[in-house]
């Protein structure tokens, strides 16, 4: 069912930043669950909950019934939080081939 897609993520191995100025950096690696059935691509975004107006990015990737997503399948901007700890969350959208909206999940972690 839509309503179970789930996943979650590791950053991988990025390089630590702090300094305000993130890196473009491979994607994370991502572990999806409960993909729904129809799905094609998957679209990843990631929002920096403590600064949600800055744009991190994220990418589409073709869906082909994989349950990890490794990094290199798109860039993005790291997480660089320019002092503490910041709250970060990845939303991935399952889309059909024509593009329909599916389900949507969402994950999130702390980071440093």
């Amino acid at each position: 069912m839509a309503a179970d897609f789930s996943f979650d993520f590791e950053w991988g191995g990025i390089k630590r930043c702090t300094s305000g100025r993130p890196n473009t950096v491979p994607n994370p690696i991502f572990h999806l669950r409960n993909v729904p059935n129809g799905t094609a691509n998957i679209r990843f975004e990631m929002t920096d909950l403590n600064v949600p107006s800055f744009r991190h990015g994220g990418g589409t990737v073709r869906y082909a019934g994989e349950g990890t997503i490794r990094p290199g399948a798109f860039t993005y901007l790291s997480p660089c939080p320019p002092s503490g700890r910041h709250t970060y969350e990845w939303t991935a959208t399952a889309l059909d081939a024509n593009g329909k909206k599916l389900a949507v999940a969402r994950a999130r972690k702390l980071y440093p």
